[in-house]
């Protein structure tokens, strides 16, 4: 067994491709239409066959409460890892992402916590000595 599909929900499957293609440089992958929504996924560039990313619509009612308590309690609901973190947050913070958790390093990885313009915080990753 291994993971195939993992998911965020995003207020508007539009605007989401546009932030997660345009500015975090994934590849869309699937976009098919399925009533007023659609499967929309992403994967890493490069990895087009890889683990993808559903930008899944948030129109189910769980799922208000539930963002919203991650949001305030600052706890991501995605984990991206990156080769360089400082390169990576210079980077995105060059493009206008907002950070609530600039560059931190602990032992043995660094990480930074951002909002993706769509209802969630993400956090990306350098593991050190990898």
């Amino acid at each position: 067994m291994k993971i195939f599909v993992t998911s965020v929900f995003v207020e508007d499957q539009e605007k989401a491709l546009q932030f997660y293609t345009e500015v975090l440089g994934f590849q869309k992958k699937n976009d098919v239409p399925l009533g007023q929504h659609r499967w929309l996924t992403v994967t890493a560039p490069g990895d087009e066959n890889g683990i993808e990313l559903l930008l899944e619509p948030s129109s189910h009612p769980a799922v208000a409460p539930f963002r919203e308590a991650m949001v305030n309690d600052g706890i991501p609901t995605a984990l991206f890892a990156v080769d360089n973190l400082d390169s990576t947050h210079a980077q995105l913070e060059a493009q206008g992402v907002k950070f609530i958790q600039p560059p931190v390093t602990h032992e043995g990885y660094s990480n930074a916590v951002f909002d993706d313009t769509c209802g969630n915080l993400v956090q990306i990753i350098e593991l050190m000595g990898q």
